[in-house]
């Protein structure tokens, strides 16, 4: 597994990856409804959410909390009908409202992912987790964590290559052994998936589909990979702010203790603004 790193070359897959056709279909992905604004910590007996899918369906109105943790008792996972074949990932989702997403690429990584998942969880917030196979199959624990706090875990490949490079077949390896680590470990398989290095082909739509999973890229890159220093990190973020954003920051491959200062600094700031920090379900 590397870092999403590759200077011209990742600016270059990036042109391939915006150009590849119309851009997804937005109202299909909706806000997290347990992902609202503050409020006590909630009481027993309420329906948590699955971490590796969008969450159960929520009775009566949106549960007022920004986290609520899974249980035991948890209701069977929602298993959405296959996703059509993209021709683009889904960057921005303007259908959140005064929502915005925080994701993480490249792990579970043992030396950050628990820095992150203790500052989410201080804040009672959701984000996504793009893991890469190898690294989650090294760290089911790091997996198990992010499900109990309602984290959506989506699927990073196994090894992080440039998916362009590979044929079908290696391709379908790639995704449905991580696919198939995250259901191992998890109970249910992811049903997201970003592409390494943003580097998308029709291969990997239409695999992606087959998987179950929808192809989810980002809108604001903290460029956190190359080491700017927290506060150009934290600039990137709340310059970037606004409705529907995706940011992109990584857990793993790599340095990544800027990543994780960072997040300590920007994210009561988002609060603070009025956003909420809120994951996408799929309807």
């Amino acid at each position: 597994m590397t870092s999403d790193h590759t200077g011209p070359e990742r600016r270059t897959l990036l042109r391939i990856a915006l150009g590849l056709g119309t851009a997804a279909a937005v109202h299909l992905v909706v806000a997290d409804p347990a992902s609202t604004p503050s409020g006590p910590a909630r009481t027993a007996g309420t329906p948590p959410a699955p971490a590796a899918g969008p969450p159960a369906n929520v009775r009566g109105r949106p549960s007022p909390y920004r986290l609520d943790p899974m249980t035991a008792g948890s209701p069977p996972r929602f298993r959405p009908a296959r996703p059509p074949v993209r021709t683009r990932p889904f960057e921005h989702l303007p259908d959140l409202g005064h929502s915005m997403v925080l994701s993480f690429d490249d792990g579970p990584d043992p030396l950050y992912t628990p820095d992150i998942l203790a500052t989410l969880r201080e804040h009672r917030v959701r984000a996504m987790f793009f893991v890469c196979g190898e690294m989650a199959d090294g760290n089911p624990d790091l997996l198990r964590e992010m499900a109990a706090d309602g984290h959506v875990v989506g699927n990073h490949s196994w090894s992080h290559p440039l998916i362009p490079e590979l044929s079908r077949p290696a391709i379908h390896d790639e995704l449905g052994r991580t696919s198939e680590v995250v259901e191992r470990v998890l109970g249910a398989p992811p049903l997201w998936y970003r592409a390494p290095y943003g580097a998308w082909n029709r291969n990997s739509f239409e695999i992606g589909a087959e998987l179950g999973m929808e192809p989810m890229a980002w809108t604001v890159d903290t460029l956190d990979w190359k080491t700017p220093g927290t506060g150009t990190i934290v600039r990137r973020v709340l310059n970037g702010a606004a409705p529907g954003v995706v940011v992109l920051s990584h857990d793993a491959g790599g340095d990544r203790s800027q990543s994780v200062a960072a997040l300590r600094r920007y994210l009561p700031r988002l609060l603070d603004s009025g956003y909420r920090i809120t994951v996408p379900r799929r309807v």
